[in-house]
């Protein structure tokens, strides 16, 4: 048996924890890694004792037809690299890695084109993660660096969606 490289082995994880999410849309999951130690993980679900999207069988994005990446303050949940930072220490994540994977509800299919979205970002950001992993297919994935985010302001530009 081939071993599994290590970026799509913590990718592989990610994807594994975003099958605890609750969106009826998209199941994000995320895992923090720094030396090769796991520090946190997360996955996309409302806040603790809030009633879940599945739970109620509906969204409200969906429901207005907001494009994806829009509007984010309207969703009932906490994206997975939210839950991820919170629950982790931030000198556990200064200089780790993000590995985020995304899966459309609908198609079973990964998310075309992932990314943070602006909020995210800027969580990603501050909470001095260094590199985010994105998967693409069970194989390929986009290595971003975090210091492209800050260099290259979207929230300058007025960009919607990602």
């Amino acid at each position: 048996m081939e071993r599994r490289d290590k970026i799509n082995y913590y990718l592989d994880l990610a994807e594994i924890v975003s099958q605890r999410g609750t969106c009826l849309r998209r199941n994000y999951g995320a895992v923090i890694v720094k030396n090769d130690e796991v520090i946190s993980t997360g996955y996309v679900g409302a806040p603790r004792g809030r009633k879940n999207c599945t739970d109620m069988g509906i969204c409200i994005r969906e429901k207005m037809c907001i494009p994806r990446g829009e509007r984010y303050e309207l969703c009932r949940s906490v994206h997975a690299e939210a839950n991820a930072i919170i629950s982790a220490p931030r000198d556990k994540m200064l200089g780790s890695s993000l590995y985020l994977v995304g899966i459309d509800c609908a198609t079973k299919n990964y998310v075309t084109n992932s990314n943070s979205c602006s909020m995210c970002k800027r969580m990603i950001i501050n909470a001095g993660i260094s590199t985010v992993y994105i998967r693409d297919t069970k194989q390929d994935y986009r290595i971003v660096s975090v210091d492209e985010w800050i260099q290259d302001d979207e929230s300058l530009e007025g960009v919607l969606g990602y």
